[in-house]
């Protein structure tokens, strides 16, 4: 009997042991398939023919890789390494099968001729993603200088011959984050259609003379945020286009261009309404404008609303606060009519520093549409030259909260 219940005992206990040696092989069975998978899910450029070497276009390994990773029913990342990387204009397609991150550690350039870029509106184009992150402390350099000179905008008032640099079209609960955009040939980055889409940490870089060369232009899209970033450029650091909801934009610093702008609107028929924009705890320095929302005269009926400006500094600006409802660049319109585009609900709130023009504040609104619901309060600006900092306000009667300097007439 005690044979037997020695036997029994091992059995028991080699059973146990079996059972414990196999539960570890499968955790580490389990391990290396993780791992396997971890590795399988990131698409490197490289591994499908892209070369560091700043002359080779990657476009095709780009291409390739994107949609082995956007095929994949795990989270897939997309990596261009570190080093330096040719790519002509490309459009990367969703929708993908599970969120997917495009990790960019390299300089990624653009061709410089513009003639390259025929039958393109962009370099960068990415559409219909949806839990989308690009990230990684890449720059990409757009090679602008040779199209900046080539841009007749101010001649023929069209002003999209040239690409943009990147174009999010309906991405959705996304994040563009530690990028680098450098001297686009146009508008640096455009956000048309998405929903809940944020940029952090991106820095946009072109010089005072890049002519349209706005940082961020949104149109047709809720819930975009922009935050800690630095923008400077030819043009708005931000504008907003028609349709634009529930748009926050918050300690950036912008400089130099020609400030924050809603609009231009009104140009067109059948625009949507803006509804509701914040531009909080941002530095302009050396900018043509401060915070502005600009209408064409005589346009097309339009609403606007929901806008609101606080926390500001002004460093050196030409118009720190500026409503235009006449604005009419390149003198490519007529003052005989005035703007249909109705605005409400605008504050300007503790807003300070220095301009670089007499005329600190310009409320110009429609003679047919005035302005309802302004408020305007906490301002002290300053003239940087010689005589008295002032105001101009023309068909609205703004409640004002606090001390203005300059007072309003």
């Amino acid at each position: 009997m005690g044979t037997l219940k020695s036997f029994s005992h091992r059995k028991t206990e080699n059973y146990k042991m079996g059972f414990k040696l196999n539960i570890t092989l499968l955790f580490v069975l389990l391990l290396w398939a993780s791992d396997a998978e971890a590795q399988a899910a990131v698409f490197d450029v490289t591994k499908y023919g892209a070369r560091p070497d700043g002359m080779t276009d990657i476009s095709q390994a780009l291409l390739t890789a994107w949609k082995a990773a956007c095929n994949s029913t795990t989270a897939s990342t997309i990596l261009i390494p570190t080093g330096t990387y040719m790519l002509g204009p490309v459009k990367l397609e969703g929708l993908c099968k599970a969120p997917l991150k495009l990790q960019v550690q390299g300089t990624v350039k653009a061709p410089a001729d513009p003639a390259k870029f025929k039958g393109f509106d962009g370099w960068l184009t990415i559409n219909r993603l949806n839990q989308f992150t690009m990230s990684g402390g890449g720059i990409f350099d757009a090679q602008g200088e040779v199209a900046w000179k080539q841009n007749d905008c101010a001649k023929t008032g069209k002003c999209n011959s040239l690409p943009t640099s990147f174009r999010f079209n309906f991405i959705s609960n996304s994040i563009i984050t530690d990028i680098t955009s450098l001297d686009s040939k146009l508008f640096h980055v455009n956000v048309i259609g998405c929903n809940n889409l944020t940029f952090q940490h991106v820095n946009v870089t072109a010089p005072d003379e890049s002519l349209n060369t706005d940082g961020i232009h949104i149109g047709r899209s809720n819930g975009v945020y922009i935050i800690d970033s630095l923008i400077g450029t030819g043009d708005d650091c931000v504008s907003l286009g028609d349709g634009s909801k529930q748009v926050k934009v918050s300690n950036v610093t912008c400089g130099p261009g020609h400030g924050m702008s809603v609009g231009s609107l009104g140009r067109y028929p059948k625009e949507d309404d803006v509804v509701g924009f914040s531009v909080i705890n941002c530095t302009f320095t050396n900018t043509d404008n401060g915070v502005r929302i600009k209408t064409w005269p005589a346009s097309y009926a339009g609403v606007a609303s929901d806008l609101h400006f606080e926390n500001l500094i002004m460093n050196n600006v030409g118009n720190p606060i500026l409503i235009d409802q006449e604005y009419c660049p390149y003198n490519q319109c007529t003052k005989s009519k005035p703007s249909q585009v109705k605005l409400s609900k605008v504050s300007f709130k503790n807003i300070r520093g220095t301009c670089k023009t007499p005329l600190a504040v310009k409320l110009a609104c429609s003679s047919g549409f005035p302005c309802q619901g302004v408020e305007i309060g906490d301002i002290n600006l300053t003239y940087n030259g010689k005589g008295t900092v002032k105001a101009e306000v023309s068909n609205v009667k703004p409640k004002v909260t606090g001390k203005m300097i300059p007072a309003l007439p």
